[in-house]
């Protein structure tokens, strides 16, 4: 496949080329994303876990804030014990209205602030996942195009000629799956996990809203 690769980028003319480094580019960009996305839902994952129970195991609101502060790495839960206890400032908007709603505001508000962190970067890897292929694709097309008027252009068409440039043009197609089918998995993966984090996260709100409300 390198040497296929190779002899198409001499072979390709700028936008061969282009089409090239942005299958390069897009690759780039997905993985580092999904090492960087993995390591944080992974912190995620764990410190939900812990962090709930240590919560719901220390004596009082002031020491089960203070354990989950440091067990919370991705600042996900922090912002619902505070949303759960703070009161709002009077003479504000914040604080019209029945107090559970006032409670359920501040809640959602904080529980979307978190989920937004942990799907960070999936709009990305879905676009890649859906796009990359196209743009293999368009540059197999683009680059059979291309080498049929070389080929036209020097005369003496005959198979041997032809099959050498498409066969090469044909690595294009490959790469894009290449660039499209670990952002598709990463993509399939993190989304489970993320739903799993939700649910929990959910749960928690609902919790504190109970005990806030009383």
């Amino acid at each position: 496949m390198m040497e296929g690769f190779q002899g198409f980028w001499f072979q390709a003319d700028a936008i061969g080329r282009a089409v090239a480094l942005l299958l390069l580019l897009m690759s780039i960009g997905a993985w580092v994303l999904i090492i960087w996305k993995g390591w944080v839902l992974r912190r995620a994952v764990s410190d939900l876990r812990r962090g709930v129970d240590a919560f719901w195991n220390a004596p009082d609101r002031a020491a089960a804030r203070a354990r989950l502060a440091t067990l919370d790495r991705e600042g996900v839960l922090v912002p619902l014990v505070d949303a759960a206890f703070t009161q709002p400032d009077a003479g504000t908007l914040q604080s019209h209205g029945a107090v559970e709603s006032q409670l359920t505001r501040r809640l959602r508000d904080a529980l979307h602030g978190g989920l937004a962190h942990l799907q960070m970067g999936q709009v990305f890897l879905a676009s890649v996942g859906a796009t990359a292929p196209f743009v293999g694709l368009f540059g197999t097309v683009w680059g059979i195009y291309h080498a049929l008027l070389g080929i036209a252009t020097a005369g003496g068409i005959t198979i041997e000629k032809v099959a050498g440039p498409v066969g090469e043009a044909l690595v294009m197609t490959a790469a894009g799956l290449a660039v499209a089918i670990p952002a598709v998995l990463a993509y399939n993966v993190f989304g489970k996990w993320i739903g799993a984090c939700e649910a929990d996260l959910e749960g928690f709100a609902h919790d504190l809203r109970e005990i806030a409300s009383h």
